[in-house]
């Protein structure tokens, strides 16, 4: 058996990107994490923690590995994408169905691709 240790993101900018989702979030950025740093960690309360590297190239085509997240107790899922379009996230599918299933398909700011799917609370858990 292996353990998950890291998600890794590779980034332009990885200081921007990883505050970015410490806001989204609310993960915390590693200590001493400066501007211009190479790579940036969010630290999660255990493994696997989100590392944000920076990389030459630009994004040319669509993530083959995305995060999923939920709303949460005090946001549904529709108040969670809200929230993350006026952090300066994008739609870019919006998979809502008319009986509350679905979900939305997200851009962060350097067009990495994430779901934003129904809190415990919408799917009845």
């Amino acid at each position: 058996m292996i353990e998950i240790h890291a998600i890794t993101f590779d980034a332009a900018d990885p200081y921007e990107i990883a505050s970015w989702w410490s806001r989204a979030t609310g993960l915390p950025l590693e200590e001493g994490a400066r501007p211009g740093d190479e790579m940036v960690m969010l630290r999660t309360k255990q493994d696997p923690f989100v590392l944000f590297l920076r990389v030459p190239e630009g994004k040319a085509v669509k993530n083959r590995v995305h995060l999923d997240v939920n709303g949460t107790e005090e946001r549904s899922r529709d108040q969670e994408v809200e929230r993350l379009v006026g952090l300066g996230a994008t739609i870019y599918d919006d998979l809502r169905q008319p009986d509350g299933t679905g979900w939305v398909v997200m851009l962060d700011p350097e067009g990495n691709e994430f779901c934003v799917c129904r809190s415990p609370a919408e799917r009845g858990q």
